[in-house]
């Protein structure tokens, strides 16, 4: 491919990675020995950062972004380019399905979905990254991962700072590496912790915020089994909380706890029905 010619030879191996993913196409052994043999000859290493972050968000908004970094890391470059998300191949988690996903596979698999659907940078840049935390979780924890989001922050962190990655993209990705996880455990069966939620998330506050973040759990959740294409559950139920809490806002000289508690009723009251049907 004659785009593959770049005055940083690094660029040209990323960009073949992103040719394939934009053609939906497999990289060929003489690509991959190709890519391999110019990462050992130093080439990523001397591509500054800035010029990588480029052809990483272009992969990413391909049609096929697994593509670009499974082809990233059958050819070595991923660990030279990426090295927070290379670890992440390897490491079983729980599923919510029976058996245990490798995160590195899943993660794949949440970025075709976010291509599925048509998501924003910013939600399958927050796919690629926030589960960096994991990468190291004691053994003898594993398939679970205690504490995993305050791993995960600095090295998110360093990441955007290191590619000069766009404010919205590094908000939404530590948003991400918290708040997920708790997204997926909503209950219609606790309504004061739901509506909480929704005020820590920025249901009532921020919506744009909010729905970004919503995609982020619902390509996580259908990258799960055969889901791929479904409604997400839990985006439904928030939903319904969030249109209870419509309208109830802080009155002048009212504390957080009156509000707090106002939300909670409006959420219980919209709840009773999903409960005595469950």
């Amino acid at each position: 491919m004659e785009d593959f010619v770049q005055p940083h030879h690094g660029l040209g191996v990323l960009r073949l990675a992103t040719l394939l993913a934009e053609g939906e196409c497999t990289a060929e052994e003489d690509d991959l020995d190709r890519m391999f043999g110019q990462m050992q000859a130093g080439a990523l290493a001397a591509t500054p950062a800035s010029l990588i972050w480029p052809e990483l968000a272009r992969g990413l908004m391909a049609p096929a972004p697994a593509t670009m970094l499974r082809t990233l890391l059958e050819c070595g470059c991923l660990r030279e380019i990426l090295p927070e998300v290379a670890a992440l191949f390897g490491v079983p988690q729980i599923s919510d399905e029976p058996g245990e996903i490798d995160l590195g596979a899943h993660m794949l698999a949440t970025l075709n979905e976010a291509a599925l659907r048509q998501a924003p940078l910013s939600v399958r840049f927050a796919l690629l990254v926030m589960n960096v935390g994991k990468a190291d979780s004691p053994p003898e924890h594993l398939p679970h991962h205690y504490r995993h989001a305050e791993r995960a922050r600095p090295r998110i962190e360093a990441l955007c700072t290191r590619f000069g990655v766009p404010p919205e993209c590094r908000t939404l990705a530590l948003m991400a590496s918290t708040d997920v996880e708790r997204v997926h455990r909503v209950s219609a069966v606790r309504a004061g912790p739901v509506a909480d939620l929704l005020q820590q998330v920025g249901g009532f506050d921020t919506p744009a915020l909010y729905d970004l973040l919503i995609q982020v759990c619902t390509c996580d959740y259908c990258a799960h089994g055969s889901r791929s294409g479904q409604a997400y559950p839990k985006a439904t139920l928030l939903e319904i909380a969030r249109n209870a809490c419509a309208g109830i806002t802080q009155a002048e000289g009212e504390s957080m706890d009156t509000l707090r508690e106002a939300r909670a009723m409006a959420v219980a009251r919209a709840f009773r029905p999903l409960r005595r049907a469950g």
